[in-house]
């Protein structure tokens, strides 16, 4: 069963690269994504990481308050997209 979280207060200068590694270090990750604006193709300063076992998302947790490019991570388990 696969966790995704949530990462906010990214730096726009954070890419999903970055994210990989520094995630990766709890376990195996699934997917990363950095979420950018459409028009111009700039980060909104966060993003998602998922990991492929739950025990290695609740690990990365720890990243939470944590500095990385300059920033204090705001890490969380993410919620389901709202159906409107």
């Amino acid at each position: 069963m696969s966790k995704k979280l949530y990462v906010g207060n990214l730096s726009y200068d954070t890419t999903e690269d970055g994210l990989r590694q520094l995630f990766g270090q709890f376990g195996e990750i699934e997917s990363v994504v950095v979420i950018t604006d459409r028009i111009s193709g700039r980060s909104k300063g966060f993003g998602f990481v998922e990991f492929k076992e739950d025990a290695d998302a609740e690990k990365a947790l720890s990243l939470d308050g944590q500095e990385f490019d300059g920033r204090e991570l705001k890490v969380s388990e993410a919620r389901p997209m709202r159906s409107e």
